[in-house]
C-alpha cells in the first residue's frame, strides 16, 4: 500500500510543471524579491524600449524579461496585486528585481515605504481579459 502511494505521488510530481521547470518569460515563471518605483522626475524620459516613461501607465522595468511581457506583481506585505507591462530595463540599485511605475506603486501600497517585497508572475498574454 505504501509503495503504491509513493508511486502515485512520484507520478504526480513528475507530471506537474513547477516554476523551476519554466524558462524566463514563460507564463507561470515567478520571481520573488524587492521592488522599488520610478521617481516622478523621470516622467517623459525614454525607456530602454524607446517609449517615454509615463508615471500614470501600469509599466515596469525588469533586467531580463522581454519588452511587452505582462506580469502580475503582488506586494507580499499586503497581498495587493497589479498587472504590469515590461517596457524598460532595471533596476540598477541594490538587489532589487523590478521597478514599477508611480501608479503601480500606489496600487501596490508601497509609496510610503519606498520599496516592498514582491512576487512577479509572468502571465499568458492569450488569457488576458480587456
Amino acid at each position: 500500500m505504501l509503495r503504491a502511494l509513493l508511486i502515485v505521488l512520484a507520478t504526480l510530481l513528475a507530471s506537474s510543471a513547477t516554476a523551476d521547470d519554466l524558462s524566463l518569460g514563460d507564463p507561470g515563471w515567478t520571481q520573488t524579491g524587492k521592488a522599488s518605483y520610478y521617481s516622478s522626475r523621470l516622467h517623459g524620459r525614454r525607456t530602454a524600449s524607446g517609449e517615454p516613461y509615463d508615471e500614470t501607465d501600469l509599466t515596469a522595468a525588469h533586467p531580463q524579461l522581454p519588452f511587452g511581457t505582462l506580469v502580475e506583481v503582488t506586494n507580499l506585505y499586503n497581498n495587493r496585486s497589479v498587472v504590469l507591462r515590461i517596457n524598460d530595463r532595471g533596476p540598477f540599485v541594490g538587489h532589487r528585481i523590478i521597478d514599477v511605475s508611480q501608479s503601480a506603486a500606489e496600487l501596490l501600497g508601497m509609496i510610503r515605504a519606498g520599496s516592498a517585497r514582491v512576487r512577479i508572475e509572468v502571465l499568458d498574454p492569450d488569457q488576458q481579459s480587456e
